[in-house]
């Protein structure tokens, strides 16, 4: 069967990617290659995936002529691309455009996809807003642009299946973590840190902050597992991540344990739009998707400290180019 992945040279889209090509699916990737960060580093993520037989077309979505270019019918359609996080950078026009836009015209030519069995849709718990600790059926109250732009594109979505044009659904993804993963999130940063002794940037109130950390391999079995049960999720919203929480000064102590170092903590003004709690309600996804994230974080942080130094040694760190 064929596969269409968005945004595959990003972290998720990447593991997803490679995880799907091992369950034999055809996996066609796409990216932009945004220079949110680093498009060299996505790039060789790109030639990673060429490796194993897994091909990445450069196209944007918001351009919909972009998407003429793609080859032949899909069976599934995975939508990872997007404007992500909360960055001082990111303009709204950057999270409308990339977020609702480019849902919108990836929803139009899905529709010209008579084979197509199942749509997809990647979201993020930041659509619940500061307090995610909720199951599926809570009101969304999203406080970032992000956040506001991925519940629209949902409902995009969702909208096909209301309307009995194609099979959708949508997952609510929760903090993940791993390889791979982009170089301004927190446990990027705090291995820089440790190895480093670059300061820490905390933001005020941050350490209190508690989140469902969940490892990236645990998040892609979970996002591949809607694949034969197309009749079962249609138009259905689902949790997919770990039901442990933990805070941000237990990570922190969870790396300097890991590394052996001490990490300097520089504390910095509170970020608009972050989340103050999130913890995963999974009980949907185990009913419908028999799904069962096992990673511990203390296990998936040591992997990703593993994945660090290979990448130190291949000169490889994922950072802005004019970092």
């Amino acid at each position: 069967m064929k596969v269409l992945v968005t945004g595959s040279a990003g972290f998720v889209g990447s593991h997803l990617s490679e995880y799907l090509k091992k369950k034999a699916f055809d996996v066609v990737g796409l990216d932009n290659f945004s220079p949110y960060y680093s498009p060299d580093y996505k790039r060789r993520t790109s030639e990673i995936l060429l490796g194993q037989g897994i091909r990445t077309l450069e196209a944007d979505l918001r351009n919909a002529s972009d998407l003429d270019s793609l080859p032949g019918h899909f069976d599934y359609i995975f939508h990872l691309a997007a404007q992500s996080g909360i960055s001082t950078t990111s303009t709204f026009d950057d999270y409308l455009t990339n977020n609702v836009t480019g849902t919108q015209n990836l929803i139009a030519f899905a529709q010209r996809n008579p084979s197509l069995k199942l749509f997809v849709n990647i979201s993020t718990s930041s659509v619940y807003g500061a307090d995610a600790c909720r199951d599926e059926s809570a009101p969304a109250a999203p406080i970032s642009y992000y956040g506001v732009t991925k519940l629209a594109a949902e409902q995009l979505v969702l909208a096909q299946s209301r309307e009995h044009k194609f099979r959708a659904v949508s997952l609510r993804l929760y903090s993940v973590y791993g390889p791979r993963e982009r170089p301004e999130k927190l446990y990027p940063i705090l291995i820089r840190s440790a190895f480093s002794n670059e300061p820490f940037p905390l933001f005020e109130g941050g350490d209190r902050h508690l989140r469902s950390f969940t490892y990236v391999g645990d998040a892609v079995s979970g996002i591949a597992s809607v694949t034969g049960r197309e009749d079962l999720v249609d138009g259905e919203v689902i949790n997919i991540g770990s039901a442990e929480q933990y805070a941000t000064l237990d990570g922190i102590r969870l790396v300097e344990k890991l590394t052996g170092q001490s990490i300097r903590i520089e504390n910095v003004p509170k970020r608009p739009g972050d989340q103050l709690r999130t913890q995963a309600i999974i009980d949907k996804a185990r009913t419908l998707l028999d799904y069962n994230p096992v990673t511990s974080l203390e296990q998936g942080l040591k992997m990703q400290i593993e994945h660090y130094f290979d990448e130190r040694k291949e000169g490889n760190n994922g950072r802005k180019a004019d970092a």
